[in-house]
């Protein structure tokens, strides 16, 4: 039987992988110029990390962790005792909660110290039913700003997260960014409640899992699917409409700050976000290519309370996440990733056997030289070398024969205009001076 991935999982190819990199150089590049700093936390935690971080009522923590026992937390269970907390492991479904983890345990965000602004990528892992641009094993950046309260945070990481699709190849005409507020502890639980009196309300129209969430977390009715659902909640109470005097402040100056900046947004007064810890401002960012109705590529918001939960002292936070492989699927429908495979710039020949040698030194020469070097490691004929080199699209040729070793030279020939000429074997920087300059033949 031939064995294969897994199913949810992707092989990330070369030029997959080459477009993710791409993509994770650009975040590198836009996070920077905000003061951010890459950070990488572990691939598993401790499961009351995300319990406690994301929220028991949500989604991804009832139905879509991967958890996983200790060989010790097992064999506790067989002896009929209880596991430990430590002992009782999860693959990270997302990335917020593990970075306010160690920011908690770490003191990255003491009082009265400059924010902590940090940036991450990697693998996150979710029990879903595999479908186009959504998978068990997905890849994230994602960008956290720890101990700034201020609107103008909110709006910077917005605006961070729309240049890094624009340098990442979007045009913004491809985007919809949607915002919102979801109120904090002064206005919600009101708000909360109202919801949840409108879902028994109108529960003959809505289906189970709305039903369900009228007991255990009635805003996540607003993101259900179904179109049914959808039109009965958007005659649901709007929380903007409900905000606290403070609340409703803090978002009109984080619209302020989007308009000065010249960034467009939809108000979505319906737009909630998955995950228990957002309070106050939210945003999503949709594409209208490449992904049909599962078109959100990335989005977050803020959350207040969130450090708190993890032993902290009170602290604001807020950050965002886009996923990799819905960016390379929109890129892919709107044109092309602006990324093409690292040809060699030049592929090395040998003649016969006496002139395998010098050429495999040449090219370990050129290539300690900063030049990406191919050449023929199956004894290959000459003729057959140059199909490969070709195939490989490296625009020149460096012949290496009896004739070229008895002077001391290699012939250089351009693939393109077939002309050539003699280059000492010696004389590196000749080598790179012609392939790196005189692009269109000698």
């Amino acid at each position: 039987m031939q064995l294969r991935a897994p199913r949810g999982t992707n092989d990330l190819l070369p030029a997959s992988a080459q477009a993710f990199d791409f993509l994770e150089q650009a975040a590198h590049r836009v996070f920077s110029r905000y003061g951010y700093r890459l950070v990488e936390t572990p691939l598993f935690e401790s499961t009351e990390v995300f319990v406690r971080g994301i929220g028991e009522a949500t989604d991804v923590v009832g139905k879509e962790m991967f958890s996983v026992l200790s060989p010790q937390a097992l064999a506790r269970l067989c002896d009929g005792s209880a596991p430990k907390a430590d002992e009782q492991l999860t693959l990270r479904p997302e990335g917020t909660a593990g970075v306010a983890r160690a920011v908690v345990e770490h003191g990255l965000a003491a009082s009265g110290a400059a924010p902590a602004k940090l940036w991450y990528r990697g693998s996150m892992f979710r029990h879903e039913r595999p479908q186009k641009g959504r998978l068990r094993q997905f890849h994230q950046i994602g960008a956290e700003c720890i101990g700034a309260a201020s609107p103008s945070a909110d709006a910077e990481a917005i605006i961070m997260l729309m240049r890094f699709f624009e340098e990442a190849g979007l045009a913004s005409s491809l985007l919809r960014l949607l915002v919102n507020s979801m109120g904090d502890e002064n206005c919600r639980p009101a708000f909360r409640e109202e919801v949840r009196a409108f879902i028994l309300e109108a529960a003959d129209g809505l289906c189970d899992e709305c039903r369900r969430r009228a007991d255990t977390n009635p805003l996540r009715a607003f993101d259900c699917k179904s179109p049914t659902c959808k039109e009965v909640m958007a005659a649901a109470p709007r929380i903007t409409e409900r905000l606290c005097d403070e609340c409703a402040g803090h978002y009109e100056a984080v619209k302020a700050r989007l308009d000065a900046a010249g960034i467009v947004y939809e108000e979505q007064p319906l737009l909630v976000r998955g995950l228990d810890y957002y309070t106050r401002t939210v945003f999503e960012v949709q594409v209208d290519v490449g992904l049909g109705a599962q078109n959100a590529i990335g989005g977050g918001g803020r959350y207040d309370g969130l450090i708190a939960q993890f032993g902290g002292k009170p602290t604001p936070g807020l950050g965002f996440a886009v996923g990799l492989e819905r960016i390379v699927l929109a890129l892919e429908a709107s044109g092309g990733i602006p990324v093409s495979p690292l040809a060699p710039q030049l592929f090395v020949a040998a003649v016969d056997a006496d002139s395998r040698a010098a050429a495999f030194a040449l090219a370990c020469r050129l290539r300690d030289a900063g030049m990406r070097v191919e050449l023929d490691h199956q004894d290959r004929s000459l003729k057959s070398q140059f199909k490969l080199a070709d195939k490989s699209a490296a625009p020149w040729v460096a012949v290496i024969g009896p004739n070229e070793l008895t002077v001391g030279s290699a012939t250089l020939r351009s693939m393109s205009e077939g002309a050539e000429q003699q280059v000492r074997l010696d004389a590196t920087e000749d080598f790179a001076r012609i392939v790196n300059t005189m692009k269109e033949g000698l």
